[in-house]
């Protein structure tokens, strides 16, 4: 039995730390974002850092879901070589 990777993958929207807005404006010239709501400009590691918190939660939730997975799977793995 093997994991599926695909059940795991999660788009996380990565929010304005001013406004909340979802949609950022990329320079492909540089690193800078541009909301499209606000106009605030950040480079795109401070955008994920300001997301920090909700990146977080989002690899935790996974974690234990993996974990949940792996687990059954070696239940049931035990189960079917002691019949």
């Amino acid at each position: 039995m093997k994991l599926n990777p695909e059940k795991y993958k999660r788009d996380i929207a990565l929010l304005c730390p001013v406004c909340g807005n979802s949609e950022m404006k990329h320079y492909e010239e540089s690193e800078v974002v541009k909301c499209t709501d606000c106009g605030n400009e950040l480079t795109k590691d401070e955008l994920i850092q300001e997301n920090g918190p909700s990146i977080d939660a989002h690899v935790n939730d996974i974690k234990k879901e993996l974990t949940k997975d792996i687990q059954k799977q070696f239940k049931d793995l035990f189960k079917k070589s002691f019949k």
